[in-house]
């Protein structure tokens, strides 16, 4: 399952930070930052619960960029 996100991020090192960061997340298949488009889209691993995944990769993204924000 594929699912789009808004996201906000100021820079586009940020983006590459934070795409990583999900990319790295149990249960994430794929991940992609857009910065210019400020949109996040996860590929899920089949049978995960989508917003159990995002949960973590918020915190994730968080980590790595404190003051981003994910629009689940």
């Amino acid at each position: 399952m594929k699912k789009t996100y808004k996201i906000e991020v100021d820079c586009a090192n940020c983006a590459n930070l934070m795409e990583d960061a999900a990319r790295k997340t149990a249960g994430v298949a794929s991940a992609t930052v857009n910065f210019m488009t400020q949109k996040m889209i996860v590929e899920f691993d089949d049978g995960q619960d989508a917003a159990q995944v995002m949960n973590d990769v918020v915190k994730a993204c968080k980590k790595v960029e404190p003051d981003c924000e994910i629009f689940l």
